[in-house]
């Protein structure tokens, strides 16, 4: 090794300060992680309670607008909680209505497509065989194909409505204590404003982040819902409303919710005229479903509550798996609460909003310019 004969550049760490005492930043990194895992558990084992109390608050947050409106007009403050609680109630009840009577329907007929279950595996035995296939790996291939599974299946699913009815009781009750308060909020918020303006910032991003996204998942949901009930109902599918309340309520599952509302029918057209309705209704909604869902609502839900797409889906994958179904209905608006309370309540950690953004805020697009080479 050639010596240079230059001096070596001795660092020297700057001085510590008498009395001055820091965590080191690595010890704070694995503190923060410790405390998110205990929360997540936390959240996780209360999950049959939390998520109702998320919802109401979902739901209290998009109805307070009524509040104010009435408010606005001299109306006295009960008048105006009135008003927001029946719209609300009227909502979810009509929901869930139409959801157990189509569901039950549905329970009722589809034994009734126990031949025709027959007559499509019957074909697809000799299909098979003709092509070759042993009879007896046939017979292992489809000895788990079973209507009455199915039936089973469904009879699951609608005592899990009942069980949704017990949370829905517990939902409209917290729904009349949350619109109670929501009478005196403004002057709540106003004293929070006054001695902690961070945290009525963060408050105000989260409520109007929130409203922005049910506003534009209502409207595109009204719209795939009847796009998708006039299109089986011209196709013979049965039960087209079922299908299109269930294309309304998937919609505020973010990226895969057409999916999801697109099995039922396509299996039931599917039983009841053969593979070419099926195929036919699985066109039809990728048409309308993935053409208004995937490509032109993510833009609009971008651009409103400032999360971008990738951001959306992680957060589908989290909060389905911490609070179930009911987290992959809330994944947007729980994410807002979450950037809320963590990002926008400090300004030191607001440039993380950026990051994960569907674009860049204007003032940076006009204060950055152009990337220098290397």
């Amino acid at each position: 090794m050639r010596r240079t004969g230059a001096r070596p550049v001795r660092v020297t760490p700057p001085p510590v300060t008498a009395g001055a005492w820091a965590i080191p930043r690595g010890l704070i990194v694995l503190l923060a992680i410790a405390a998110a895992v205990v929360a997540i558990a936390g959240i996780k084992a209360f999950a049959g309670v939390l998520g109702p109390a998320f919802l109401a608050l979902m739901l209290t947050v998009a109805v307070h607008p009524l509040q104010r409106w009435a408010r606005a007009r001299g109306l006295r403050p009960w008048i105006g909680m009135t008003i927001a609680l029946v719209a609300v109630w009227l909502i979810l009840i009509v929901l869930l209505g139409a959801l157990v009577l189509s569901a039950a329907r549905l329970a009722t007929e589809l034994p009734d497509y126990t031949d025709r279950v027959n007559e499509l595996l019957a074909g697809l035995r000799s299909r098979l065989a003709d092509r070759g296939v042993d009879s007896s790996q046939i017979r292992n291939l489809l000895s788990g194909l079973d209507v009455d599974k199915v039936v089973s299946v469904l009879g699951a699913a609608l005592r899990g409505l009942v069980g949704v009815l017990s949370n829905l009781i517990f939902v409209l009750v917290l729904l009349m204590f949350m619109a109670f308060d929501a009478m005196g909020i403004g002057r709540k918020l106003a004293v929070v404003s006054a001695m902690r303006p961070e945290i009525a910032y963060a408050l105000e991003v989260f409520a109007v982040g929130t409203r922005k996204y049910l506003i534009v998942s209502t409207v595109f949901g009204a719209i795939v819902a009847v796009l998708d009930g006039i299109a089986l109902w011209l196709m013979g599918v049965p039960l087209p409303i079922l299908w299109a309340v269930l294309s309304f309520i998937t919609n505020y599952i973010p990226n895969i919710g057409f999916v999801i509302g697109l099995v039922p029918p396509a299996l039931l057209a599917l039983l009841n005229s053969g593979p070419t309705l099926m195929i036919w209704v699985i066109v039809v909604y990728c048409v309308i479903n993935f053409v208004i869902q995937s490509i032109i609502q993510p833009k609009y839900v971008g651009d409103s509550v400032g999360l971008s797409v990738t951001v959306t889906f992680l957060s589908l994958v989290f909060w389905s798996w911490v609070l179930g179904a009911l987290g992959a209905l809330l994944a947007v608006p729980l994410t807002l609460l979450v950037k809320a309370l963590l990002l926008d309540i400090d300004p030191t950690t607001r440039w993380v909003s950026a990051l994960i953004a569907d674009t860049a805020p204007a003032a940076l697009d006009d204060d950055v310019g152009p990337a220098s080479p290397g």
